[in-house]
């Protein structure tokens, strides 16, 4: 068993959980330093295992690589796709309006400004400004990721998730105050431009298109030296818990890989490139226009 695979597995199911580790600990009957350790990639007995998967109520083989993973929480699929992100060098992404691993500093800034406000607005104050800190800490650790990794992306955007971004601004469809959200939609703007730029440039290692026909779900094939992983996601970087409902699911099933792979490659032959791609982004700026 790859005991530090099967500790990530179970911090990414313990934030899917909602349970706190101190709560899960003492369901275990062990010490929240020892849970920790367990995800830190200590060796772990099967019976442990088998206890774990009870309570965090998935299959014990979920917890050991092996089938399909399942998230319905957007906090605990970015820390799973965090996990895998760190075993890959090639990622190809197919759908939503930008691949966040490329995004600039003026869409964090943003999103970070959206979230907060969101969580000082919310019911219970302190929690939701820390359930925005965190998501917004594993974001930024997935872009710190990339940034020191350097792994090859081929990503193709969706026309459509695209102008709706445009529309709506980061973090669309948050209750926001009239000065936030027209920052979002500036960010947004300067977004797109940032990504017709890449289009044009190709920079090392970085390929961008744009997809005229909307996916009917947005889905990403990673691939390590070891194995590769297909990851579905009904939850863009940018919205939260409170903004979507769906299941996202992570497989390194061979069959997985092998047809998603097949689609991503379809994709990208009928994908607008280059110059052709950066022109119609900016046909999408200039028609959408400020808000």
């Amino acid at each position: 068993m790859r005991f530090a695979d099967i500790g990530q597995q179970l911090r990414a199911y313990r934030l899917e959980s909602g349970l706190r580790a101190e709560e899960i600990a003492a369901r275990l009957g062990v010490s929240r330093a020892a849970l920790y350790r367990y995800e830190k990639g200590e060796v772990i007995k099967l019976d442990t295992i088998r206890r774990l998967a009870e309570l965090l109520k998935i299959s014990p083989l979920s917890l050991l690589g092996i089938g399909v993973e399942y998230f319905s929480r957007p906090i605990a699929f970015q820390e799973r796709l965090r996990q895998v992100e760190e075993q890959s060098d090639q990622i190809l992404q197919v759908g939503d309006a930008v691949c966040y691993q490329t995004t600039t500093d003026a869409f964090d800034g943003a999103l970070a400004e959206a979230w907060a406000e969101a969580a000082d607005n919310a019911g219970e104050r302190v929690a939701a400004r820390a359930a925005a800190d965190q998501a917004m800490g594993l974001l930024t650790a997935r872009k710190k990721l990339h940034q020191s990794r350097r792994a090859n992306i081929i990503a193709m955007l969706s026309e459509a998730s695209l102008r709706r971004f445009l529309t709506e601004g980061v973090a669309g469809g948050l209750a926001l105050s009239e000065r936030t959200r027209t920052r979002c939609r500036l960010a947004a703007r300067a977004e797109a431009e940032s990504i017709a730029t890449l289009m044009e440039s190709v920079p090392i290692g970085l390929q961008v298109g744009l997809l005229a026909v909307e996916p009917a779900g947005n889905f990403m094939v990673m691939r390590g030296r070891e194995r590769a992983h297909v990851c579905t996601s009904p939850f863009p970087a940018d919205m939260t818990a409170s903004q979507i409902t769906g299941v996202g699911t992570i497989t390194a099933a061979d069959e997985a890989v092998s047809v998603h792979q097949r689609v991503a490659e379809a994709a990208w032959r009928n994908a607008l490139k280059g110059p052709a791609a950066a022109a119609r982004v900016r046909d999408l700026i200039r028609e959408i226009g400020p808000r």
